[in-house]
């Protein structure tokens, strides 16, 4: 009977922890921003707050061509392909991690964003403006996108948009080189996509 209690009342923790976490992700839980607000910009294209990474706004088109759900990470950098490439990507829908096609060889066309595609580690290196393309996780199984604002021989540097409401827009990686190809050090990241 014991041990029924105890499984009673594990199961309602857990229950209560994923409510609050599904509350967490479509909320506003940082009283310092408002949804919306402007909190870094590449090129002069701007990263907006949005919250609660499960927060959704409306979607946000262009002539016609789908740039995305307002403020969601997939927005800003299809946002940034169009502004500042002036690139409409063929697919112009799907979650973060649909963006890198898994069975693509290293530096070849991925047809859906008509952008070349390198895996992670790569024979090519990074470069600023890349988009970065990380795999879902358990707390976020749509994955994350990104673009890489700054590179050296040892770290790139990412600007992203719907991080989290507690994270920055900007965050670092560590680069290694051996000598015939480049890895970025992050478990999640599958690689990167270029305008040629």
């Amino acid at each position: 009977m014991r041990k029924i209690k105890w499984f009673w009342w594990i199961g309602l923790l857990l229950i209560g922890f994923i409510a609050f976490q599904q509350v967490v992700k479509k909320t506003n839980v940082n009283p310092v921003h408002a949804v919306g607000d402007a909190l870094d910009s590449l090129n002069g294209v701007v990263v907006y707050y949005n919250g609660g990474v499960g927060h959704v706004e409306e979607r946000n088109t262009v002539d016609g061509y789908n740039i995305g759900l307002k403020y969601q990470c997939v927005e800003f950098v299809k946002r940034y392909y169009f502004q500042f490439y002036k690139h409409r990507m063929p697919d112009s829908y799907g979650h973060a991690k649909s963006f890198f096609q898994e069975n693509r060889e290293d530096g070849t066309k991925n047809t859906q964003r008509d952008l070349t595609q390198y895996t992670n580690p790569s024979k090519s290196k990074p470069q600023v403006g890349d988009l970065v393309v990380f795999d879902g996780t358990v707390w976020n199984e749509y994955g994350h996108v990104a673009i890489i604002s700054a590179v050296t021989e040892k770290e790139i540097e990412i600007i992203q948009q719907n991080p989290g409401p507690f994270a920055p827009s900007r965050e670092k990686f560590t680069l290694e080189n051996n000598g015939t190809t480049w890895t970025i050090l992050d478990d999640q990241l599958l690689g990167w996509l270029r305008k040629r």
